[in-house]
C-alpha cells in the first residue's frame, strides 16, 4: 500500500476513487500570492490543504456517509506563481471552463482571494442565473488596489459586475467601499455583516432566500474568527464560529444547487496545523452536503 505522507492528491485517496475519469470532483490547486498585502505565504495554502487532509477520517461523522465514493481528483496545481494578476485569472478562467465542459466539479484552493474572478467568470458562461455566496472578514469591493483592479481586495467588485453576489461575516471595509455599497440600486450586492448577524436570528434564511437556483460558494478563510484559524493573510478580529458556518452552507446546500466553490487565503504557520485541518474538513464536509449519499 502507498504511504499517504508520499500521495499527492486530497486525503491520500487511492486510484479507485482518485482518477480523472472516475471522478465527479476535481481539486484545483492555485498557489499564488502576487497582490498579498499583508502576510505573505498563501501560494502554500493548497498545498497545507492537501497534506492536511490525508489525516481525515473518510467517514463524515455529522452525514454518516463516505463521500469520498463520489470520486475526488486532484489535479496538479496549476502553474501560475510567476504571472501577473489578470493572467492568473486568466489561467483559473479557462482550467475552471475545461472542468465545467467535462461535466466535473471543481473545488478550487488558493492562494489568494483574487482567483475566484477567474473561476464565477467560467460558471457565469455555464449558469446564466448564476449567484456568488462569498464569505469573508473583508468586502473586497474596492475598484482597484495598489494599483491593479486584480487585487485580492477588489474580487466582490469584480464579482459584482458578473453576477449578484450575496456577502456575509464581513467586519471591515474601507469609505471608498462603504461608499460604492451605499449607491447600490439595482440589488446585484446583498450583504449580512457580524453585526446585521448578530441581530437577526434568521440570518442564515435571508441569505439562503436571496439566492438564485444556481450558485457559487466562495470562502476566504479569514471569515472564522482568528482563534479558529490564525493561519489567513488579513486577519480580522472577530468572525464566525465552525458550527454557524457549517449551519449556512448546510441551509444553503438544500435550498439551491451549489455548483462549486473555492477555499481561499489560508497563509500557513509552521507547526501550527490546525487551520489547514480545518480548511481540509471544511471542503470535505461541503461535499458531503452537496453530494448526500442515497438513503
Amino acid at each position: 500500500m502507498e504511504d499517504k505522507n508520499t500521495v499527492k492528491n486530497y486525503m491520500a485517496l487511492e486510484e479507485e476513487y482518485s482518477s480523472l475519469k472516475k471522478s465527479k470532483v476535481v481539486v484545483v490547486q492555485v498557489p499564488y500570492d502576487k497582490t498579498a498585502t499583508y502576510i505573505k505565504g498563501t501560494v502554500n495554502g493548497p498545498g497545507a490543504i492537501i497534506d492536511a487532509s490525508k489525516k481525515l477520517e473518510l467517514f463524515d461523522e455529522e452525514l454518516n456517509q463516505e463521500t469520498y465514493k463520489i470520486g475526488i481528483h486532484t489535479a496538479d496545481p496549476l502553474p501560475v506563481q510567476d504571472l501577473l494578476p489578470e493572467a492568473m485569472v486568466d489561467k483559473v478562467y479557462t482550467s475552471t471552463m475545461e472542468l465545467l465542459k467535462a461535466n466535473k466539479f471543481p473545488v478550487i484552493l488558493g492562494g489568494e482571494h483574487s482567483l475566484s474572478i477567474g473561476s464565477v467568470r467560467a460558471f457565469k458562461e455555464i449558469y446564466p442565473d448564476l449567484s456568488v455566496l462569498h464569505l469573508d472578514a473583508h468586502y473586497d469591493m474596492r475598484d482597484e488596489y495598489f494599483g491593479s483592479k486584480f487585487n485580492h481586495g477588489c474580487v466582490a467588485r469584480r464579482i459584482s459586475e458578473m453576477c449578484s453576489i450575496v456577502q456575509t461575516g464581513m467586519r471591515s471595509l474601507s469609505k471608498e467601499e462603504k461608499d460604492f455599497l451605499s449607491s447600490q440600486a439595482n440589488g446585484k450586492v446583498k450583504a449580512v455583516n457580524v453585526y446585521d448577524i448578530l441581530e437577526m436570528p434568521l440570518w442564515k434564511d435571508t441569505i439562503s432566500h436571496s439566492l438564485s437556483e444556481h450558485v457559487y460558494v466562495s470562502i476566504d478563510l479569514d471569515v472564522f474568527d482568528p482563534s479558529l484559524v490564525p493561519a489567513v493573510g488579513t486577519p480580522e478580529p472577530g468572525g464566525i464560529g465552525w458550527y454557524e458556518t457549517l449551519d449556512l452552507l448546510r441551509e444553503v446546500s438544500k435550498d439551491r444547487k451549489i455548483a462549486g466553490f473555492d477555499v481561499v487565503e489560508l497563509c500557513p504557520i509552521k507547526g501550527q496545523v490546525s487551520s489547514d485541518f480545518l480548511a481540509a474538513k471544511l471542503i470535505y464536509r461541503l461535499l458531503g452536503y452537496i453530494f448526500p449519499a442515497k438513503k
